[in-house]
């Protein structure tokens, strides 16, 4: 549970950019009876030359606000890890708008490093109340949002990284064995997920499933070894499973593989070769390198054993692609 990921809220200008097309549009979903507010983006196709956007402390490369172009288009929504924020895998994002997708990501307020008057990430509620929140934003984006008719409902998709692994795990159907967990109980500042599962009363709130989700891309999955085949074999849809070689921030290489093994449907289930978890967030400029190292974390940007974080998200870039249009196919 890197601390150090809150901080990049102040230093997101710093991350690596890339040359996209994709029009950027700010999303706020309010507060109702299902959750709290919501904060994220939407990247989409238009016609424009990108510029640096800022948002507040952010700087992205996009269009910001300009026309959507195109109809019945898919929509892929993202699930950040903890302490993560929405633009965490904007290379994804913009390299799936530029190919014609709708890509829609939120801040969990739970967990999100953006959400500092929000989050508990110690708590348990931050692991429930995240598939609502996926639900949430597939309502907001094939309801109010404004180019909503846009989007073709059949063709939805997810992508998750780690605690996100988890999120699409549950949306698609999932239901985790958190009492597993008590064999070997999260030791970090502040978290009462044991406390918890052992009271019983945060998990009474039955987790949110979603079957307008059609395909899902996982990434090194958090909780992975708390799903077993019984708690996956409501899995319908075909998952792209990826896991990393080494694991990293309490996510080992057990949790991908025993996911693989659980799907009651054989995943894409692709290992990274000398990789890290981290090495699935989109790649770091000189100057973030600095800043997390500085912090003590320089895993979060700096990759061992020779990994190519650059060269590997070009190529995880483009199989998330081919897996989404292959998945989600026009009519």
């Amino acid at each position: 549970m890197k601390s150090i990921l809150m901080t990049l809220a102040i230093a997101l200008p710093l991350m690596a950019t890339s040359a996209g097309a994709a029009g950027l549009r700010m999303i706020d979903i309010p507060a109702d009876a299902e959750g709290p507010a919501l904060t994220g983006a939407v990247w989409y196709p238009c016609i424009g030359v990108p510029t640096d956007v800022k948002t507040g402390p952010i700087t992205l490369p996009a269009v910001k606000d300009c026309p959507v172009t195109g109809a019945g288009m898919p929509l892929v929504v993202v699930s950040h890890g903890v302490g993560g924020w929405w633009g965490g895998h904007h290379d994804v994002a913009e390299t799936l708008a530029d190919a014609g997708f709708v890509v829609a990501a939120i801040n969990h307020p739970l967990d999100s490093g953006m959400a500092q008057q929000t989050r508990r990430p110690g708590d348990i509620a931050s692991m429930i109340e995240r598939p609502a929140d996926i639900k949430r934003l597939i309502d907001h984006m094939l309801g109010p949002w404004p180019d909503s008719a846009r989007i073709d409902p059949e063709r939805i998709g997810f992508f998750g990284f780690s605690r996100g692994g988890y999120t699409g795990l549950v949306a698609i159907g999932g239901n985790p064995e958190f009492r597993l967990l008590l064999d070997n109980c999260p030791s970090y500042p502040g978290n009462r997920w044991c406390e918890q599962i052992r009271e019983g009363s945060t998990l009474a709130r039955p987790l949110v499933h979603d079957t307008r989700i059609r395909a899902a891309v996982i990434a090194d999955p958090a909780l992975g070894a708390q799903f077993t085949a019984a708690g996956l074999a409501a899995v319908a849809v075909p998952v792209q499973l990826w896991a990393s070689e080494r694991g990293g921030d309490g996510v080992l290489p057990r949790d991908a593989a025993t996911v693989a093994r659980a799907l009651p449907v054989k995943p894409d289930y692709r290992i990274v070769p000398n990789s890290g978890h981290f090495a699935f967030m989109a790649p770091c400029s000189p100057e973030l390198a600095r800043l997390v190292a500085d912090h003590g974390e320089p895993e979060i940007c700096a990759d061992e054993n020779g990994f190519d974080r650059v060269a590997f998200h070009r190529q995880f870039d483009a199989d998330v692609l081919q897996f989404f249009q292959a998945r989600l196919p026009k009519p």
